[in-house]
């Protein structure tokens, strides 16, 4: 018999999931933090706009989003963030895309360049792995399936691809439309989960060992800087 009561498990448990939940909450902040130096109001800051979407999808208290307004206008006290983004490959030869918000920029990079060294990696220089993808944007929404009728309506807003899955769908479009179908989206009665920028793969490498890439990945998420990791590993 285990010397461990269920109390004391279902206890670690929420510790590790309030921990999570924590982080994201922290990386959630400094997205709208950098979004709202554009401009407090959501409604004429499209990038506010998609990072409060995003904070809501997490189940973010609205004071934490109110807070994270106030330090991206100056009113809040916070040092400057800025947004990075590293390249590198990960174990199995996975191209890695890191998109990181740092207050000390040396300090992110290094340990960053740690974390791949220790686990298999290595950081590459400048579009060392960057065109091995492209720019696009996605509008999540919380529907399984699209109609005839809201997939014609999508592609005359400007969809290009979307995937559907029992998660949701992923609507993929040009950079520059991603306003216009999220707009779009949210018209046709849709569940807008998060309409984002994303490095989408051009191809994808498939993996023989993914639980140690998807190790590699979670470890990597996890350093208090990294934002959105990209990845071409078919997992």
């Amino acid at each position: 018999m285990s010397g461990h009561s269920k109390w004391a498990t279902t206890k670690r448990q929420k510790a590790v999931i309030d921990a999570k939940r924590s982080s994201l909450f922290t990386k959630i902040s400094k997205n709208i933090s950098i979004a709202a130096r554009d401009g407090a109001d959501p409604s004429m800051n499209f990038k506010l706009r998609m990072a409060i979407d995003q904070a809501k999808e997490a189940s973010m208290p609205k004071d934490n989003i109110e807070r994270a307004i106030a330090r991206g206008t100056g009113t809040g006290g916070v040092a400057q963030l800025e947004r990075v983004l590293y390249e590198g490959y990960g174990p199995a030869g996975i191209a890695v895309l890191i998109e990181a918000i740092s207050d000390n920029k040396n300090r992110t990079f290094s340990e960053v360049k740690h974390y791949f060294s220790k686990n298999g990696g290595h950081l590459g220089s400048t579009n060392s792995v960057a065109w091995m993808f492209d720019l696009r944007g996605v509008v999540h929404v919380a529907e399984s399936a699209l109609s005839e009728t809201q997939q014609l309506a999508l592609i005359d807003a400007g969809m290009t691809d979307f995937t559907s899955s029992g998660e949701g769908t992923e609507i993929v479009v040009p950079l520059e439309k991603l306003q216009t179908v999220r707009d779009a989206s949210e018209k046709l009665g849709l569940t807008i989960r998060q309409a984002n920028a994303t490095y989408l793969p051009k191809e994808h490498l498939p993996v023989a060992d993914e639980a140690s890439v998807l190790s590699f990945l979670t470890g990597l998420d996890d350093l208090d800087d990294v934002d959105v990791i990209h990845t071409n590993a078919d997992i």
